[in-house]
């Protein structure tokens, strides 16, 4: 019985599950998303499985998560990938667990896409925007960031 009981804990990991599916991800979604997490402080990541910066950051940004979702931070991943990388992008966030949902960014015109996010992105990745519990951009760490800043501004927020 011990065994078992240990082989659940460990296939649950927690209870984290990996996304099933990458979700189209466009401007309405971005605006659905700040609007569905007001109450919570939300942090955005813009990656690709193309960005060895992306891939280094990334699951460090998922501990960073599972850290503090209790006292309310929630983590939404975007993949930036073009659409005949949607498997690997997806083999990736399920190799680091990463709470679904995740998103695909999939837009009809990137520089207007790029510019809604906000109008100081390049669209350069990785791209991390910190928004606080009423759903204001606070902060944006475009490129390589210091994830121990990127900590104390989320800490700063909850």
């Amino acid at each position: 019985m011990r065994r078992l009981t240990a082989l659940l804990v460990l296939a649950g990991a927690g209870g984290w599950s990996a996304p099933d599916q990458l979700l189209p991800y466009d401007e309405k979604t971005h605006q659905k998303l700040i609007s569905d997490s007001k109450g919570k402080v939300l942090l955005i990541d813009f990656w690709a499985t193309w960005c060895a910066p992306c891939l280094e950051e990334l699951p460090q940004l998922v501990a960073l998560e599972r850290k503090y979702v209790a006292k309310g931070l929630k983590l939404i991943t975007v993949s930036v990938d073009d659409e005949e990388d949607r498997e690997a992008a997806l083999k990736f966030l399920r190799k680091h667990r990463v709470s679904p949902p995740a998103y695909l960014k999939k837009v009809a015109d990137d520089d207007r896409f790029i510019t809604f996010v906000d109008k100081n992105w390049s669209g350069a990745v990785p791209a991390l925007f910190l928004f606080d519990r009423n759903g204001k951009l606070v902060r944006s760490f475009i490129g390589e960031a210091d994830l121990k800043a990127v900590e104390k501004a989320i800490l700063s927020l909850l």
